[in-house]
Parts: C-alpha cells; sequence; structure tokens
C-alpha cells in the first residue's frame, strides 16, 4: 500500500528557502549611503539595509552587501574593523565610493586595497564610483606636503554633487545582474 503524504509535506517541498540579503555600510558624507539606499531598492528578495553599528552578525544573510568610503588611498579604518570582525567566510560584494572619477589609474590601486581587506571574505564582486569629497578631508589635502594631493584639493569642485543619476544608476544595474546569477 503507497504511503499517503499530506499536503504540507508537499508544499515544504516545493517551497525554496528564499534567500536573505543585507546591505551594510557606512558612509561620511551621505555618498556611500547613497548607493547603499540604491542598492537595498533594486533587490527583490527578502532584505535588510543597516549601518556597520548597527549590525551585531551576519549569520542570518546568504549575502551582504558591504559599503564604505575609501580613506587615505584604501578603506577606511571603519570599514577594516566590520570586514574582519563580521565578513570572515561570508559570501560578500563590495560596494565603494571615493572622490576620483573611476577611469583614473590610480583607483585600481585603492580597490585592491580594499578587496585585500576582505581577503577572509569571499568577495563576489565589486562596484565602485565617484562621490563628493568631504569638505574637512579637503581641508587637509590643502595642507598637504604633497602637490598631488594639494591639486586634487584644489580641483574637488568637480566632485559635487557626486554620486550623481547616472552612477546611482551603474549602481542599480550592477544589483541586478549581481542577484540574476
Amino acid at each position: 500500500m503507497p504511503k499517503v503524504i499530506s499536503w504540507s509535506t508537499i508544499i515544504a517541498w516545493m517551497v525554496i528557502d528564499p534567500m536573505k540579503v543585507l546591505v551594510t555600510y557606512t558612509s561620511r558624507t551621505s555618498n556611500t549611503k547613497k548607493v547603499a539606499q540604491a542598492i537595498y531598492e533594486e533587490i527583490e528578495e527578502e532584505k535588510a539595509i543597516k549601518e556597520f553599528d548597527d549590525v551585531t552578525t551576519l549569520d542570518n544573510y546568504d549575502l551582504v552587501f558591504v559599503g564604505f568610503p575609501v580613506e587615505n588611498f584604501g578603506p577606511c579604518e571603519k570599514a577594516k574593523e566590520f570586514l574582519k570582525s563580521f565578513c570572515v567566510g561570508k559570501t560578500i560584494v563590495l560596494f565603494i565610493t571615493h572622490a576620483a572619477p573611476e577611469y583614473l589609474k590610480f583607483v585600481p590601486g585603492w580597490l585592491v586595497k580594499c578587496i585585500r581587506a576582505a581577503s577572509e571574505s569571499n568577495v563576489g564582486a565589486v562596484f565602485n564610483c565617484q562621490g563628493e569629497l568631504a569638505e574637512d578631508v579637503r581641508q587637509g589635502m590643502l595642507k598637504s606636503p604633497d602637490p598631488m594631493i594639494r591639486l586634487w584639493a584644489e580641483k574637488s569642485s568637480k566632485t559635487k554633487g557626486q554620486p550623481d543619476a547616472t552612477r546611482i544608476e551603474r549602481a542599480r544595474l550592477f544589483v541586478r545582474e549581481i542577484m540574476e546569477k
């Protein structure tokens, strides 16, 4: 005689655990926050958005988007601490903001430093975009002994309004591509 299986058992077999996604970030000037919000809005799966300070564990998430600004030509200190404390062994996607246009030759070196800071994680992808240079950072750069850094600070008005709508749309496209994989 065949074994009778309940409908609840059949339904349980058919239901696939939904992916749980966290978008977490630290943002000094709201640049990274803007990108985080765009990423969050694009995700259709079960999701949450939290600043680094509000994260206590990543255990409940299948995928984590981790965002932070570049400071001193690499990941900010808060990002380094977060990656070391929370992301070991986790699958993560980095999103990084900086005051330089993405095409400048030194940006890839900054990104390498960011990826190295996440070396104990499984980094699935990296998104980066220009953000507006913080005024206090600009003031510090103007006092630098390095003439290139001073020149960059003097031309910082070109960063005003970044990330712009085009860069935000690139972030949205990036997320759609990641989530389709």
